[in-house]
């Protein structure tokens, strides 16, 4: 079972050989978005080549949480607090913090936003700030 949800961030840094993640860590459908967006926005063929071949590494070594009305809620109330903050966030982010949270998962991040308003909304967070 998986005790950590690593945000795109933490995903691209450990493909990369930057960052360590726990070996019981899991990623979002979200990430796999992202990721599937860095692909199409890749800036020429040799960029998009490396970041298709980081994407089939990613999702042949994880088995992504998908978002389901658990993740919903959570997600929901991450909105709400941000709107009444006045605040901006993306979406992304707020995702995968409800998933972390529908699952009692840590999350783990590079974000120090995330990170920030992940720990306000009671999530333990491996990553800036720490």
């Amino acid at each position: 079972m998986s005790q950590t949800l690593a945000d795109t961030s933490s995903v691209i840094a450990a493909a990369d050989g930057h960052v360590l993640l726990p070996d019981e860590t899991a990623i979002s459908v979200i990430t796999l978005g992202e990721l599937h967006a860095g692909v199409r926005r890749a800036r020429d063929t040799a960029e998009r080549a490396e970041r298709l071949t980081r994407f089939r590494l990613i999702r042949s070594s994880f088995d992504p949480i998908s978002v389901d009305e658990a993740v919903a809620e959570h997600y929901g109330r991450a909105l709400a607090l941000v709107r009444d903050e006045r605040r901006g966030q993306k979406a992304t982010d707020l995702l995968i913090i409800g998933t972390a949270a529908a699952m009692d998962l840590a999350l783990h991040t590079r974000d120090i936003d995330q990170a920030k308003l992940a720990r306000r909304l009671g999530l333990v967070v491996h990553g800036p700030g720490e």
